[in-house]
């Protein structure tokens, strides 16, 4: 079983940056792609982010590319999501998820464990 916990919400204004983190504990996870997600009220959770086991695949949703950088540290169990440039379209609660394997995929039920999920709120 693998713990996820997210950190680094909050509310900022546009033009602004956060850096969201999520730690992994009761397994190693460096083994496995992981993503990040984001739901917006009323819409359904998509993918912003993945990276692969390696940290040499990544993926960017359109809407954030140039924008955001995913990144991961194994030996911390850690994965981060860079964000920049915030917009209040941004606006979600946001995402970590373990990948049932090693490869990048961008479908979420490709990922076996998530997080409890982290605000990020962007004013304009």
């Amino acid at each position: 079983q693998v713990q996820l916990v997210e950190s680094g919400g909050g509310l900022v204004q546009a033009g602004g940056s956060l850096r969201l983190s999520c730690a992994a504990s009761g397994r190693t996870v460096s083994s496995y792609a992981m993503g990040w997600f984001r739901q917006a009220p009323g819409k359904e959770r998509v993918v912003v982010a993945a990276v692969g086991w390696s940290a040499l695949t990544t993926y960017y949703t359109d809407s954030v590319k140039g924008r955001f950088t995913i990144s991961r540290d194994n030996a911390k169990n850690t994965v981060y999501l860079q964000m920049n440039s915030l917009k209040p379209e941004d606006t979600a609660v946001y995402y970590c998820a373990v990948g049932r394997g090693r490869f990048l995929t961008v479908v979420g039920d490709e990922y076996e464990y998530w997080g409890q999920g982290t605000q990020v709120t962007v004013s304009s």
